[in-house]
Order: C-alpha cells, then structure tokens, then sequence
C-alpha cells in the first residue's frame, strides 16, 4: 500500500490479510515424538524434555498441536515410569 504522495509504504496490510501465526507445529512434533518414546526408553529424560517442548510450543510459539503435544509427552512420561516399576518387579 502506498500514500497518494509517491511510492513510500504506509507500513499498513491490506484488508482481509491474514494475521501472523505461526507457521509449523515443529516443538509439538519432536514434543510428540519425545512421548512416545519416553514409554519404552528413559522415561525421566524424554517425558520431561517433551513436556518442556510442548509448555514452549503452547506459550511462546502458539501452535495447533501444542495440547495434545503435552498430552502424549504427558502420558509418555508417566505411562513410562509406570512400565518401568511394573517391568522391574517382575
């Protein structure tokens, strides 16, 4: 957009432009990632790694994927420590 005194930007968007978002789910990817595989190897370190990404993805980031994100990493890291217990005392 430009003034009607020459070619200098008005620092407007046009109307109906789309709001900034962002624009990949990453964080919530590797947080979902991180919770499935904090079921079967280090519960402690990838459960809470996974929680922590997708806390960030949620806050900073506002992701799509953010909450059922901290779900997985959640139970991932329960569901895990659980095993664990269950596995070493068989």
């Amino acid at each position: 957009m430009t003034t009607p005194y020459g070619n200098q930007p008005t620092g407007h968007q046009p109307y109906g432009a789309p709001e900034r978002t962002a624009t990949g789910n990453v964080l919530s990817i590797v947080a979902m990632v991180l919770g499935v595989i904090a079921v079967l190897f280090l519960p402690i370190v990838f459960g809470v790694v996974g929680v922590v990404l997708a806390i960030v993805a949620k806050t900073v980031r506002h992701e799509r994927l953010a909450v059922p994100a901290l779900v997985v990493a959640a139970v991932g890291l329960v569901g895990g420590m659980i095993l664990g217990v269950v596995v070493s005392s068989a």
